[in-house]
């Protein structure tokens, strides 16, 4: 069993956690990934945006594998500036207003440097609005950002520096309890990031020597729809998504163990990789479960969509009120942790997947199509047999 390091996890996730990123001002979280990357003696790549390509090398250069997660999250942009001082707001990804209201933030100008505020209700006030406070709309229309300045006006602010399309990063208020519990806004994905410089880690302390070059991959666009398309490379043929889970009513995903997707709603992920991800579960007795997501993608989509030929799975740590008030449990990213360990040490069992294209199906996959094995029905006047638990095939 590798060695997991559950302290590094917590607090290389603390300090991605304290680095403002909302998708589009990634730069700072970038630098701190790469000087972890320095840290560990693992080379790197860097794209124009900022996304990571780092690899270990493995014995053949081909079919190579790549694990992604990304360190970007959802935040807000100065949409307009207001008469009576203050900010409408535009989200960055997808999120309700609902989870703004009453949150600490940070505006980043271009020229006069970070302002603190809050943003509130445009009805924040009992003692003003009386009931209205609790029949106002929920939308983005019904919030406004308070700066922590001297501002009545729209060229006070103007004034101070503040504009449209400023950057508004959201404040994660990390809380990491004894018991195993994490409390903090954007663990997606950056508890997924944590755990994949755990396996990391584990992989070069432990010189684990690799079948095929495995690349690491660290998105800065996903939260808006683009991760993944711009950071692989052609000789890539299968990747793994580090991501979260939901655990919420009519799902299967837990705050323990790994949870396999087997879909969400760009559709089915590979069958074998999948497969593949599921038997490393069992053999390396890492607690799991299955689930499938209805309104969720990630990198795997936007890979799939930019038309990279490339087999594509997700691994999950159940988060609560994802996109919210997230929570996580350490037992999880210990064991996605250790799923990621175990493919990027896995043998490689599609050696046809070195090549894109092929006049041939040799090596070719299949599936399994034969008829469960079950016992015929040869009687008319007796009942069948009940059949066991769990059937015979």
């Amino acid at each position: 069993m590798p060695l997991i390091d559950d302290t590094y996890i917590a607090s290389f996730l603390k300090t991605l956690l304290e680095t403002p990123s909302p998708t589009g001002y990634t730069d700072a979280v970038t630098r701190v990934c790469c000087a972890e990357l320095d840290r560990l003696g693992v080379s790197y790549e860097i794209t124009r945006r900022g996304a990571i390509r780092a690899k270990l090398q493995g014995g053949r250069r081909q079919p190579a594998r790549a694990l992604i997660a990304h360190v970007d999250t959802l935040g807000a942009q100065v949409k307009f500036l207001k008469d009576n001082g203050r900010m409408e707001l535009v989200p960055i990804g997808h999120w309700s207003s609902r989870f703004a209201e009453g949150a600490r933030c940070t505006v980043f100008t271009a020229e006069h440097g970070a302002f603190r505020g809050t943003i509130l209700p445009l009805k924040a006030s009992g003692h003003t609005f009386n009931e209205e406070v609790d029949t106002q709309p929920v939308a983005w229309s019904q919030v406004e950002l308070r700066p922590d300045v001297v501002a009545e006006s729209r060229s006070d602010l103007a004034a101070l520096g503040f504009n449209i399309g400023d950057f508004v990063a959201i404040d994660p208020q990390a809380e990491f309890l004894d018991n195993g519990f994490v409390v903090s806004r954007h663990l997606d994905d950056k508890a997924g990031v944590a755990a994949m410089f755990a396996a990391i880690k584990a992989l070069v302390e432990g010189e684990v020597q690799l079948a095929v070059d495995t690349y690491f991959l660290i998105s800065v666009t996903e939260e808006v729809g683009h991760g993944a398309s711009s950071v692989l490379t052609h000789d890539i043929a299968s990747m793994i998504t580090i991501d979260n889970g939901t655990t919420a009513p009519g799902q299967n995903s837990r705050e323990f163990g790994v949870t396999i997707a087997m879909a969400d709603q760009t559709g089915p992920f590979d069958y074998h990789l999948t497969q593949k991800l599921l038997r490393l579960c069992r053999e390396e007795e890492i607690e799991h479960q299955r689930d499938i997501f209805r309104y969720y993608r990630s990198d795997s989509a936007a890979a799939i969509e930019a038309g990279a030929d490339v087999r594509t799975g997700l691994v999950t740590f159940g988060i609560d009120a994802s996109h919210g008030y997230e929570r996580i449990h350490m037992h999880a990213l210990h064991s996605v942790a250790r799923l990621i360990h175990a493919y990027a040490a896995s043998r490689v069992e599609i050696r046809r997947d070195a090549e894109p294209l092929s006049d041939s199906l040799k090596g070719f996959t299949g599936l399994p199509m034969e008829p469960a094995d079950e016992e015929s029905w040869d009687g008319r006047d007796d009942a069948p047999g009940r059949p066991s638990e769990g059937g015979k095939g």
